[in-house]
């Protein structure tokens, strides 16, 4: 069974999924629906994995909103059709790299690989 340690890294490897295309720039994102794709289902990963961390783990990080993460895949999800390349540009952009932080300093705490990146 996998534990918060193995979520909190599923959450750091998704992150660097995404980050291998953001340095790219938003105008190069909104121009490749590829791109968009895998942003999204990174997204999706980073929500689902939070979903299944343990709340201790959440609450331990009160830093990252993690309701709204976990919100943010089920809106990818089950309301795909109303998905704005542009509100997930600002999260990627935004959001993504203080969750990051958030995650790598909860794995050093923790004792997993928290160095990545």
């Amino acid at each position: 069974m996998r534990d918060g340690i193995d979520r909190l890294l599923d959450i750091l490897e998704a992150i660097e999924g995404i980050e291998r295309y953001t340095v790219r720039g938003r105008d190069a994102f909104l121009q490749d629906e590829l791109v968009q794709v895998w942003m999204v289902h990174h997204l999706q990963i980073i929500g689902e994995a939070a979903s299944r961390l343990p709340s201790n783990l959440r609450n331990t990080s009160p830093g990252v909103p993690w309701k709204q993460v976990i919100g943010l895949r089920n809106i990818l999800v089950h309301a795909y059709f109303r998905v704005d390349p542009e509100e997930v540009w600002a999260v990627v952009d935004h959001d993504i790299p203080a969750i990051r932080a958030e995650v790598v300093a909860l794995l050093s705490l923790l004792g997993g690989t928290g160095d990545a990146g």
